[in-house]
């Protein structure tokens, strides 16, 4: 898979704010729409790109774990997130969609509906649901898009709708609504010297019977929480994957131990 930087794609620095990242977004949208661009194969491949690009840095949790792989990576940090995310990961609950209809609305273009279906193929279909007083919009993917296989809407569920609403929005669309996993919470246990100054440390996870290696940054604290984002409980129907936290514990010297012992004894 070829490299690239969502930062180079957009024309942006790291620092950009959303305004930014929107505007940038939006100008390179309407440069590289296909109806302006008599179907120019090469043209239609940037402006997947660029959706792409929008898509995540849009986000704040998923811009967060790209700029945490740049830095861990440097340049082979899109093939990470790449096989971290897949399509429907990444434009779950993106506004792609509003903007492409702004366009078509000022400018006579086609809509997100038929540009994405000739982008990404049959897989995608816009969805909109209004009925008993439930309104809901989104994306569903069918079949192969993405690494993902399935019938899901991008998005969750509709702000504010409870259990009751969303089983009946499943009931009367046919829609399985993604469910994001839950987080795992663990405790390591880390000598006092190695938490000064930090390193690789090895950790099994048990809930996955995986091992992995953590990166503990130097002057970690007791009590201090260290998140590994998508490696919690597995979500449902193309749901996002939760996060691992690892509270950390110093490790106590055995004469400090003792010590507090004797004390703990004698004070009964």
């Amino acid at each position: 898979m070829a490299q690239q930087d969502y930062y180079e794609v957009l024309g942006i620095d790291r620092e950009a704010d959303a305004r930014t990242i929107k505007e940038a977004y939006r100008e390179l949208a309407f440069k590289y729409h296909p109806d302006r661009n008599d179907k120019n194969p090469e043209t239609a491949e940037m402006m997947k790109r660029v959706n792409e690009a929008y898509a995540v840095l849009s986000n704040v949790e998923k811009r967060r774990d790209y700029d945490s792989m740049r830095n861990r990576f440097g340049d082979n940090a899109y093939g990470q997130f790449r096989n971290a995310y897949t399509e429907q990961d990444i434009f779950n609950g993106s506004d792609v969609h509003q903007i492409f209809e702004e366009m078509a609305r000022s400018f006579g273009l086609r809509g997100v509906d038929s540009i994405f279906s000739d982008f990404y193929g049959s897989g995608y279909k816009q969805f909109e649901f209004k009925q008993h007083g439930l309104h809901g919009k989104g994306f569903i993917y069918r079949g192969g898009f993405g690494k993902r296989r399935g019938k899901a809407m991008a998005g969750g569920a509709p702000p504010g709708v409870g259990k009751l609403a969303t089983y009946l929005l499943q009931k009367v669309t046919g829609v399985s609504l993604p469910q994001a996993g839950t987080d795992i919470h663990d405790t390591i246990r880390l000598g006092r010297e190695f938490a000064r100054t930090g390193g690789p440390y090895p950790y099994h996870h048990h809930r996955r019977s995986k091992k992995l290696v953590v990166n503990i940054p130097s002057g970690t604290r007791e009590g201090q929480q260290i998140r590994l984002s998508g490696m919690g409980a597995p979500g449902k129907n193309g749901g996002p994957t939760g996060d691992l936290y690892l509270k950390v514990k110093i490790k106590q010297p055995i004469l400090k131990k003792a010590k507090d012992f004797i004390v703990s004894v004698i004070g009964r």
